[in-house]
């Protein structure tokens, strides 16, 4: 207990010698009664979760009371396949900040709060409960270029913030593929067409569960194209998750 009541003090003291900035509209960020560090209660508010009742494919939420159809507008050409998918928060506003803080300006400090955000979130960890989570890899020239792949990062915290069994970083990218940002969903899907490959001596246990991982959802090109190496080398349960929506 008095540990933890120093802690506190020496938070508060760092706090007024160098004050926290909020990553969406820059002002500053109060620790009395918000759990997040870097996001402040006005912003935070703005954030959209993706809240049940969600789209079955990418976890997009419907608007109102859930009618016919399971899957949103941005799948209904997906063709998935993987059984079902769950994403965090809207990538605008607030949630555009987080993603990009962290892929754009390694903001590495800001997963300090999606994980915070993630254990609020049950939906969401009970997602993850009894996977094993692969994250979506990056080509090794990218990578180099950017210094980690934000994927990976999002996998750990994703299983450190749930009962996930684990990390599996098993595919790997083959070819370098152009930026997906302005391409439509027929490019994309012809943009990342056998672009990956599983890492040599892996071996997939089929009634394991399998959940791919990555940042963003657009129209769920990237993660189909990953899925069809996961089910050719015999994985029978495998879902995606990704932090936003875009």
């Amino acid at each position: 207990m008095r540990q933890m009541h120093i802690r506190n003090l020496s938070a508060q003291f760092l706090d007024l010698l160098f004050p926290r900035h909020c990553i969406h509209c820059q002002g500053s960020v109060h620790s009395k009664n918000n759990p997040l560090k870097y996001l402040c209660k006005d912003c935070e508010r703005e954030l959209f979760y993706c809240d049940p009742p969600a789209c079955k494919t990418c976890g997009y939420p419907f608007f109102g009371s859930l009618m016919g159809s399971k899957t949103c507008p941005h799948c209904v050409e997906l063709e998935p396949v993987f059984e079902a998918g769950k994403t965090l928060f809207l990538g605008k506003g607030a949630g555009r900040s987080f993603l990009h803080e962290l892929k754009y300006h390694s903001g590495f400090y800001v997963l300090k709060d999606i994980a915070t955000i993630i254990r609020a979130t049950p939906h969401f960890s009970r997602f993850l409960e009894n996977a094993f989570l692969v994250p979506v890899p990056l080509h090794p020239a990218k990578k180099r270029q950017r210094g980690f792949n934000q994927s990976e990062l999002l996998a750990n915290v994703f299983a450190k913030s749930s009962q996930a069994l684990g990390v599996l970083p098993i595919l790997k990218r083959t070819r370098f593929t152009n930026s997906q940002t302005l391409l439509n969903g027929k490019e994309r899907a012809q943009n990342v067409k056998n672009a990956f490959a599983l890492s040599k001596e892996t071996d997939l246990i089929s009634n394991l569960n399998y959940i791919l991982v990555d940042d963003v959802f657009t129209t769920g090109s990237t993660l189909n194209a990953c899925a069809r190496v996961l089910r050719a080398a015999g994985a029978q349960h495998l879902k995606v998750i990704t932090l936003s929506h875009g």
